[in-house]
């Protein structure tokens, strides 16, 4: 049996019957979502070419996965929970945003070592004002589609919701106060009389931290892996998705959305929301 859960402004109810009229499934209709059960097995090249034939996210939902037992949410920050790539941001403020901005994109391609290539981008800030971080946080971040109402509609049914960034500690803690997160996580960047030193303090969070903060959460939790959702964009949320029940790749990188569980490309982040089957 197979759970394909269909989601976008695109989609109708003609469209979702002609799915399941191919899938040889039964379709229900809600609100927000259409899904379909069927007993046929959909592999990776017909989901695909599902795909290239609407311009709505449709996702079949991993075996075992039961969104009853979800106890936790983890999601990465740029790119992800918000709008930009933080670092990008404040590269802009000292003119090496293009630089930055290359390696940015290359490290979340999973084309360069993911600690590697923050160090040499924290480098280039050295000598930096802070004020700049106040600039970015206040005049460039926003949160993307749908985060505020993903986030309050699972705090309602108990389920804790964390983020993990290979970005910065002066950002996520900020958004953890303001969204009243369970949990934050991210790299603290060394400042020295009002400036950027070119260095984070302590080890770098990358690939493999932040699927040791899922596996530290749910341990806390005393829930298994199984029992949460990861969500991301870049090869450095890979390791975290390969355990969670559930991986979301959002608006994500190619080689992210080819190894993700599920992709959204077409929603905002409260999309996750008909992947879990709650209706709001």
């Amino acid at each position: 049996m197979s759970t394909i859960i269909l989601q976008g402004s695109t989609l109708d109810l003609a469209s979702a019957q002609n799915i399941a009229t191919q899938l040889e499934g039964s379709l229900t209709s809600k609100p927000n979502y259409c899904k379909i059960n069927t007993g046929q097995s959909i592999s990776k090249e017909m989901l695909i070419t599902l795909r290239d034939s609407y311009a709505f996210d449709i996702n079949v939902l991993p075996e075992g996965f039961d969104a009853e037992q979800t106890k936790l949410l983890i999601m990465d920050m740029d790119s992800t929970l918000i709008n930009i790539e933080c670092i990008d941001e404040i590269a802009d403020f000292i003119n090496v945003k293009p630089q930055v901005s290359a390696i940015t994109e290359a490290a979340m391609r999973g084309e360069l070592d993911f600690e590697g290539s923050l160090t040499k981008r924290v480098g280039l800030l050295k000598g930096l004002d802070t004020s700049a971080l106040e600039h970015v946080y206040n005049e460039r971040l926003q949160l993307n589609s749908g985060a505020e109402k993903l986030i309050n509609t699972l705090k309602k049914r108990g389920i804790k919701v964390a983020l993990v960034s290979g970005g910065f500690t002066f950002f996520t803690q900020r958004l953890q106060k303001r969204l009243d997160l369970d949990y934050s996580r991210a790299n603290v960047l060394d400042i020295e009389e009002g400036k950027l030193t070119g260095q984070v303090v302590g080890g770098i969070i990358g690939a493999v931290s932040k699927a040791q903060f899922l596996k530290e959460i749910t341990d806390e939790l005393g829930v298994l892996p199984q029992q949460a959702i990861a969500v991301g964009d870049g090869a450095n949320d890979l390791k975290m998705m390969e355990i969670a029940g559930l991986s979301v790749a959002y608006h994500a990188k190619p080689a992210v959305q080819v190894q993700a569980a599920s992709a959204l490309n077409h929603n905002g982040l409260d999309a996750i929301l008909g992947l879990m089957g709650i209706d709001a």
